[in-house]
């Protein structure tokens, strides 16, 4: 199954879109669920993977939506300034891609083989219960309940003052 999702500045999860088979390109997904359009209409802008090239093509380069890194070739190598943009890229997208693996995490996934409808259906439902496990932590991966923890107390490290 293929699917995309956007997640906030922190890597929490807001969005999954339709599920399609596995074979489905990132840019294509992006473009039948009119992503750039829906995107510009609230304003937002989202900085994508080196799969979503070419997807948002404005005619001022300042109008972009979806920002993505420079992606080198065999007989173009990136310049260090292009260079420098991935990496600053990069490490803003670090909160994001621990959204994904919170919800990569849910085994299912790994073992889905069903119609994309159904598929649909389970990635929002997971979507849902991820959000819940991040913020509350009451739900472990496997999918079961855990026992609600007690609240720890502050500890102040040896040596410290207070």
């Amino acid at each position: 199954m293929h699917f995309l999702a956007l997640t906030d500045e922190r890597g929490r999860l807001i969005w999954i879109s339709a599920a399609r088979p596995g074979r489905t390109h990132d840019a294509t997904a992006a473009r039948h669920d009119h992503l750039v359009e829906h995107l510009k209409a609230t304003g937002l802008g989202a900085l994508a993977d080196l799969g979503f090239p070419g997807v948002d093509k404005p005619d001022d380069p300042d109008d972009l939506v979806i920002v993505t890194g420079f992606k080198a070739t065999r007989y173009r190598k990136l310049t260090p300034g292009q260079k420098t943009a991935n990496r600053v890229l990069a490490a803003d997208r670090a909160p994001v891609e621990r959204g994904f693996a919170h919800l990569k995490n849910w085994r299912i996934l790994t073992k889905l083989r069903t119609d994309p409808a159904h598929a649909t259906h389970l990635l929002r439902a997971l979507l849902v219960l991820t959000n819940i496990e991040a913020t509350t932590g009451l739900i472990s991966t496997a999918g079961g309940p855990q026992p609600a923890q007690a609240p720890r107390s502050s500890v102040t490290e040896p040596g410290s003052a207070g």
